[in-house]
């Protein structure tokens, strides 16, 4: 009788265990399935206090899923025809035609649709829950879900490269920041007078530029002639008739430039195409610092002052923020790097987030043998301690970052430094961070104080047109150690500051 009551005893006691464990269990899951905004926030601040941007690819589901649930509810989906494809390698060559990848796109979305109606209903098709319908040059499919257990499989599904909340940013933690980041076109009346010097007829020479002899290298180069230069940005203003009817003006001419738009608002039946117009300025600025026109009319001039200009409007700010703006960015990098003309792409714009779909775009440009330039980063008051950001640090693009003048390195009052950087350009009075280098401005012939990793980035870009005038038969790997033997620390590297300042004219040289 004791043996059988020991028996009873362990019995309960085991079940009791039993149930324990599968209440811990269960609460652990619930903890893995939703997360609060603040929860994530800790989750993303927590890598880049590491120095790592916040990467989708190694979270958990329950993160990505509620993600999505904070924003838009919009997932991006990559897909491919075999786990053993080398797409990095070959996006480029890609036919979604062919019959292996449209059987694999039908493949994942039938996929897609057995989960959804389920819950939806049986009639549910993929036009039903796409709210920017067909992807049409990468292989990737956009969906609005609010289904979890779909999102869990689409995860282990062999022909999935990766699923990311595309509508999901940090900067919805500091909205009262959001709006404002990098817009600013006004004008500015109050230059100081040794920030600039006036030549024939009357253009302004940024004072920085004497910093890596672009002005030398004007005397001994093309001037960036021929040289297509594509910048990524907020679009270039209709208001500024330097990017208009005077873009062959002064001393620039028979040149061209081309406004686009890739940037969609809205989803849906009320989905429309942004215009290429520039309403934040940002992207105004970093067209002129990169090509605009040595005009007649007291403007400043930019660095490949007789460079072609392509104009993409991605963005609403200098912020890869919601759905619209990263499919905005990578069909803008589709755009330029299918045009052959084409050299250069300048992206002062950024994030704290890696983006599958955007890097989609950066690797098709980049084995389009376009050379890519992108912003290390520029703070606001709650990024200064992030590292450099992305698409800069993707091994394919060229990671640009600002200094102050004087004889030792030392990083604008705003900029990111890391490892990534590979050069650094001079845009800031050491003694006086609101003086920087100037650019147009939104509108008036009166141009504007244009600073952070942003200004560098497009003055750089500049500098390599010179450089590619010089033989536009050059390869984008001659061009790249042109730049690093013409930089200031070649041929060491620095942690923070790459190869170091460019001497514009050593470069041109070089070639």
């Amino acid at each position: 009788m004791k043996r059988f009551y020991h028996f009873l005893f362990l019995f309960g006691l085991s079940l009791l265990v039993l149930s324990c464990s599968k209440e811990q269990i269960i609460q652990e899951d619930i903890q893995k399935d939703d997360y609060t905004l603040d929860e994530i926030k800790d989750l993303v601040e927590k890598d880049l206090q590491q120095g790592k941007t916040f990467d989708w690819r190694s979270q958990e589901t329950g993160v990505i899923f509620s993600a999505a649930m904070l924003s838009d509810s919009i997932f991006s989906i990559g897909y491919t025809i075999s786990k053993d494809f080398d797409l990095e390698s070959k996006i480029h060559t890609i036919d979604l035609q062919s019959d292996a990848w449209k059987d694999a796109k039908a493949k994942v979305e039938q996929f897609i649709l057995e989960y959804e109606r389920q819950t939806l209903g049986s009639d549910i098709t993929m036009r039903d829950i796409a709210p920017f319908g067909d992807v049409e040059h990468f292989p990737q499919i956009i969906i609005s879900s609010s289904n979890r257990a779909l999102i869990d499989a689409l995860r282990e599904h062999d022909l999935v490269r990766f699923i990311e909340p595309i509508g999901f940013s940090i900067t919805d933690f500091y909205t009262s920041d959001r709006s404002s980041s990098g817009c600013n076109g006004d004008p500015n009346y109050n230059i100081h007078t040794d920030d600039y010097t006036v030549v024939s007829p009357t253009a302004k020479v940024p004072w920085n530029f004497y910093n890596h002899q672009i002005d030398q290298a004007w005397n001994s180069s093309s001037k960036g002639d021929n040289v297509k230069i594509c910048v990524i940005d907020t679009g270039a203003s209709d208001d500024q008739d330097n990017l208009g009817d005077q873009f062959n003006s002064g001393n620039s001419n028979n040149r061209t430039i081309e406004k686009y738009s890739t940037k969609y608002s809205g989803s849906w039946w009320w989905r429309s195409l942004d215009s290429p117009d520039d309403p934040c300025g940002h992207g105004t600025s970093m067209s002129g610092l990169a090509a605009g026109p040595w005009s007649n009319d007291g403007n400043s001039v930019g660095t490949a002052y007789q460079s072609d200009l392509m104009s993409i409007r991605a963005v609403s700010d200098v912020i890869i923020s919601n759905s619209d703006e990263r499919a905005g960015v990578r069909d803008a990098l589709y755009l330029a790097g299918n045009d052959s003309a084409v050299k250069i792409i300048s992206m002062s714009i950024g994030t704290p987030f890696y983006s599958s779909t955007v890097a989609d775009g950066i690797i098709y440009a980049y084995n389009q043998q376009k050379m890519i330039f992108a912003a290390a980063g520029t703070s606001l008051s709650w990024t200064n301690w992030y590292p450099v950001i992305f698409p800069a640090n993707m091994s394919q693009a060229h990671a640009i970052t600002g200094v102050q003048d004087g004889a030792n390195l030392e990083e604008c009052e705003t900029c990111h430094t890391g490892d990534e950087v590979d050069f650094v350009l001079v845009m800031e009075r050491h003694f006086d961070d609101e003086r920087n280098s100037i650019g147009l401005a939104r509108y008036s012939n009166q141009p504007k104080y244009v600073g952070g990793s942003s200004a560098a980035t497009a003055t750089v870009a500049g500098i390599a047109a010179l450089v590619w005038g010089e033989n536009l038969n050059a390869t984008r790997a001659q061009i790249l150690t042109a730049l690093q033997q013409a930089s200031d620390i070649y041929p060491n590297r620095d942690d923070d500051f790459g190869w170091g300042k460019i001497n514009a004219e050593l470069a041109v040289d070089n070639l």
